[in-house]
């Protein structure tokens, strides 16, 4: 039988003491460990509204230029009113009446205005046109100051280098945009068949900006 010496017993007690030592250290990891998954959390959420603008064309075509309303489709367009003789012409007589565009209130964008189309019923051969920017309203044959759109001779079939037109929105937003006053003038040519009858809408198209 073998003694146990004193320095074995000692031994024994270092070994114990590590062993306790590395089981505390385990403890120590374990309560870590459980303070990591009891972390606090908290959250914080932020929203938009989108709402699109408004974009809105109209027209007047009463002598003072001064009464608008929509005239958004062809069915719906507003009648020029030109002066006499356009339900006599002749060869080379000149008629002219107004128009002016605006942007309505509560539009929200400039725009740029554009003549992009006529279309025509009837006949209307051997008659040309021409439409003229004026800086104020009114509009008669022997308006020549201004801005040319559609220079003269054109066809009334055609807008061929039509020049854009700017328009501005209102100044608060909640009133209508500054008109532009436009004249249009048409001549009869000189080949003008007798009873003729034909009509013509032009098409203006405003691109927002």
């Amino acid at each position: 039988m073998t003694a146990i010496t004193s320095s074995d017993q000692t031994a024994k007690r270092s070994t114990r003491r590590k062993i306790a030592a590395v089981l505390a250290g385990g403890l120590v990891l374990g309560v870590g460990t459980m303070a990591t998954l009891a972390s606090w959390n908290d959250s914080e959420f932020a929203s938009a509204t989108f709402t699109a603008g408004k974009f809105n064309l109209e027209g007047a075509v009463d002598a003072s230029q001064a009464t608008f309303s929509e005239h958004a489709t062809s069915g719906a367009a507003g009648g020029l009113t030109f002066t006499a003789p356009v339900s006599l012409l002749t060869p080379t007589d000149v008629v002219a009446a107004p128009y002016a565009v605006r942007l309505a209130a509560n539009t929200t964008n400039n725009a740029t205005l554009n003549l992009v189309a006529t279309t025509t019923t009837g006949t209307v051969t051997n008659l040309t046109y021409e439409v003229i920017k004026t800086s104020t309203a009114g509009c008669t044959t022997a308006t020549t100051a201004g801005t040319i759109i559609i220079a003269p001779g054109t066809p009334v079939t055609s807008v061929s280098g039509a020049t854009p037109i700017a328009l501005s929105m209102g100044t608060p937003t909640t009133t209508a945009g500054a008109p532009a006053y436009l004249c249009f003038k048409v001549t009869a040519g000189a080949s003008l068949a007798q009873s003729q009858t034909g009509a013509v809408n032009f098409q203006f198209q405003a691109v927002s900006q």
